[in-house]
C-alpha cells in the first residue's frame, strides 16, 4: 500500500535575502554615499532551473531595495570549478564590498575562495560550503535535513529486499555530500539496501541516462532519491519512460513545473521544496 503519494513536503529553508544580509553585514551602522559593490557568483545561470532561477531574482530584488550594485557571474555548468576559481580570482581584482559564492566544489574552490579572505573582502558562502570555515558568513539550507527528509520517507516504503538508488548531482560538493549524508542517516536500519549512488553533474539528460542503466542493471530497484532538480527529474523522466511508477517510487527536491506534473501523476512520491528566494 502506498503511503499518502501526491503529497508535498515542506522543508523552509531560511529565506536567502542576500544583498540585504550582505548590506547589513557591510555597513555595520557606517553610512556612506557610494553604493555597495557586490559580486554573486553562483554555481551557474540557468533559467531553466527553478531554484537558480529564484535564487538569483532574489539577490537582484534585494540588491535593488537596498541600494547595492551586484554583479552576477557563473561558470557554463555547476560541475565546472575550474571556470568558477577564474571567476573568483576575476572578482578579487575588481576589490568589490563583499564576494557571495557558491563553491561549486568543497575541496577544489578552497583555495580559491582563501585568496577572497586574504584580499580583506568579506565572503558570504551561499547554499554550498568548502571544506575549511574561512567564510564571514554563511547563508544555506540544512541540506543533511533535506536529505533526512527523504531518508525518512523511503524509509517507511523500504522492505528487507529493497534495492535503493540515490541519483546524485555534483560529486564532490558540499550539498550532494551532505544530502547524501541526510538520506543515509534518515535510511536507519535500510541504508544496507542502498544499491548505487550515481551523479548526473547536474544534467537532466545524464540523471536520464543513468537511471536507464541502473534500471537495467539492478531490475528489482524500487526506491530512488534524487538529490537536486537535476537529478530528480531526469530519474523521473526514465521511470515514466519505462511505465514503472507503481514500482519505483521516487523522493526529490525543488519544485519546478515538471517536479510539480510528476507529483501530480504520482511519478514522485514527495519532494522537498527549499525557499531559495
Amino acid at each position: 500500500m502506498r503511503i499518502d503519494s501526491r503529497k508535498v513536503l515542506l522543508w523552509a529553508a531560511a529565506g536567502i535575502m542576500l544583498a540585504a544580509v550582505c548590506f547589513f553585514f557591510l555597513n555595520n551602522g557606517r553610512e556612506r554615499d557610494d553604493k555597495f559593490r557586490i559580486i554573486f557568483i553562483p554555481k551557474v545561470i540557468d533559467e531553466h532551473n527553478d531554484f537558480w532561477k529564484l535564487l538569483i531574482e532574489g539577490a537582484e530584488m534585494a540588491a535593488a531595495e537596498n541600494k547595492v550594485e551586484l554583479t552576477i557571474v557563473a561558470a557554463e555548468t555547476e560541475d565546472d570549478y575550474e571556470e568558477q576559481n577564474a571567476l573568483i580570482e576575476w572578482a578579487v581584482e575588481q576589490n568589490p564590498d563583499a564576494i557571495l559564492l557558491t563553491p561549486s566544489s568543497f575541496t577544489e574552490t578552497t583555495p580559491y575562495a582563501k585568496k577572497v579572505v586574504e584580499k580583506g573582502i568579506p565572503l558570504i558562502l551561499v547554499d554550498s560550503e568548502v571544506n575549511e570555515d574561512i567564510a564571514d558568513t554563511v547563508i544555506a539550507t540544512d541540506n543533511v535535513k533535506i536529505g533526512e527528509v527523504e531518508g525518512n520517507y523511503m524509509r517507511q516504503c523500504a522492505t528487507a529486499e529493497s534495492q535503493i538508488a540515490i541519483m546524485g548531482h555534483v560529486e564532490g560538493s558540499s550539498t550532494a555530500i551532505e544530502r547524501e549524508e541526510g538520506v543515509r542517516k534518515g535510511l536507519g536500519e535500510y541504508e544496507d539496501r542502498i544499491v548505487a549512488v550515481r551523479f548526473c553533474d547536474s544534467d537532466y539528460d545524464k540523471a536520464y541516462d543513468l537511471m536507464m542503466e541502473l534500471m537495467d542493471k539492478y531490475p528489482d530497484i524500487d526506491l530512488v532519491a534524487g538529490l537536486n532538480e537535476y537529478s530528480a527529474v531526469g530519474a523521473a523522466r526514465a521511470i515514466k519512460e519505462r511505465n514503472l511508477q507503481n514500482r519505483i517510487r521516487v523522493v526529490g527536491i525543488d519544485s519546478s513545473l515538471e517536479e510539480i506534473q510528476f507529483l501530480e501523476e504520482g511519478i514522485f512520491e514527495i519532494i522537498v521544496i527549499q525557499n531559495p528566494f
